[in-house]
């Protein structure tokens, strides 16, 4: 049975979620990453990107994710089907690897970016990597160059990173510096081993 001992790690744009995930893997935790898997699924469709958008999103033999994201964040049809596309085959293979991993019986998390607001996955648990608003919209203006209108569009996409903080089971706490950070994921990861007892 898949997500029996699947927890939902979940976070807004910016939160620092990669970077969390990247440190729960260091803290051997084990991590099913679906932004990965879309990446994977989205590369080995490339004649589908071609036929549905055109040539213009692929590059040097490559999906072009970059041009298509812009494309399909402004065209909500186009976005539904590309969602229509590889929603249903990310969650064909998140569930096979959870079945996989369910097999340890002992807690490893799933990444997903938007668990909350799609709830497409059936798994009770969850952590959220949590920044504070403004924080968020700083770090992601910094990271992404874009403007400050822009990236508040960006942000409103998803449901606000202090609603999912409320229905989380656990929160790890990104508000300061990359030291802050490691000691919440490593209480974090005490926690759960100390539930497993292992």
């Amino acid at each position: 049975m898949a997500y029996e001992y699947a927890i939902a790690l979940t976070g807004s744009i910016a939160t620092g979620k990669s970077t969390v995930a990247s440190l729960l893997a260091l803290n051997g935790m084990r991590v099913i990453d679906a932004d990965s898997i879309s990446h994977e699924i989205l590369e080995n469709s490339k004649e589908w990107v071609r036929e549905s958008f055109g040539d213009a999103y692929i590059s040097l033999g490559k999906v072009d994710r970059a041009k298509l994201g812009a494309y399909i964040f402004s065209h909500p049809e186009a976005k539904k089907t590309l969602e229509d596309f590889l929603h249903p085959k990310i969650k064909a293979e998140i569930e096979k690897r959870s079945e996989q991993q369910d097999k340890f019986k002992f807690p490893y998390l799933i990444d997903i970016p938007l668990f909350f607001e799609n709830a497409n996955y059936p798994i009770e648990e969850s952590v959220v990597v949590y920044t504070p608003a403004e924080i968020q919209l700083e770090r992601f203006i910094k990271r992404n160059g874009y403007s400050k209108e822009e990236s508040l569009k960006r942000i409103a996409s998803q449901l606000p990173i202090d609603e999912k903080k409320e229905k989380a089971t656990w929160v790890i706490d990104n508000s300061q510096n990359l030291k802050h950070l490691q000691n919440e994921v490593e209480n974090f990861v005490s926690k759960i081993k100390e539930i497993y007892n292992k």
